[in-house]
């Protein structure tokens, strides 16, 4: 069992995996660690699988991120705090889990959907030497969180999955445009797709995005 700061699952790499690699997955607002753990099951052997819960309680099995309200106009407002609170125990966690289970962060992947890839966009905008990529499923970057974006020689040779619904009703697809033309001004290798979808993962894109992990282990 892993000491760690926040609830988790963990589904360990393959027995006879030489060099593990570790992907650390975030859910969406109102919802908890067993979420996204459900992928596991599909995720490349080469990877410990951990799922992470939110620290903020919203109800019964319920969590969030950080807390937000939507403005008149569509735009939004943000707990920052909360935000920022969440993001150092995300990345807390990141580093003792690599830690315990010998993993570098060249070996570390950060994903999530909707508010969780929000936190692994942020992660990787603040902190990239905790991690070698992301893996963003119908999420937004916070303009917020661009103040305290590190150089971009920091992060240099980071990789991104990116992907998103046509028809996604919850966070528009513009949402996804602005966050490439963000990552274009960026020294990442940016790998953006969309699927006919709504707010929810398609299949394809599910497939899709467990072989860009697997291309990375092969890399």
């Amino acid at each position: 069992m892993l000491n760690l700061p926040l609830h988790h699952l963990h589904r360990p790499a393959a027995a006879d995996t030489s060099a593990p690699w570790l992907l650390v997955l975030m859910h969406g607002v109102g919802s908890n660690a067993d979420d996204l753990f459900g992928l596991a099951d599909v995720v490349p052997p080469q990877f410990h699988v951990l799922s992470l819960q939110a620290p903020n309680v919203m109800g019964p099995q319920a969590f969030a991120w950080f807390m937000f309200s939507v403005n008149p106009d569509g735009s939004r407002h943000i707990d920052a705090a909360q935000e920022q609170h969440s993001r150092d125990l995300v990345a807390q966690t990141l580093a003792a889990a690599s830690a315990q289970l010998g993993i570098p962060a060249e070996r570390v992947i950060v994903g999530g959907f909707s508010q969780g890839g929000i936190m692994s966009l942020s992660l990787l905008l603040t902190q990239p030497q905790l991690l070698q990529g992301i893996c963003v499923w119908h999420s937004r970057l916070l303009p917020e969180v661009l103040p305290q974006q590190v150089t971009a020689d920091q992060l240099q040779g980071r990789e991104v999955w990116l992907s998103h619904g046509t028809v996604d009703q919850v966070i528009p697809l513009g949402s996804a445009h602005a966050i490439c033309r963000h990552l274009e001004t960026l020294p990442v290798d940016l790998v953006y797709r969309e699927y006919p979808c709504a707010h929810s993962i398609h299949p394809q894109e599910l497939r899709d995005s467990m072989q860009w992990l697997a291309q990375r282990t092969a890399a």
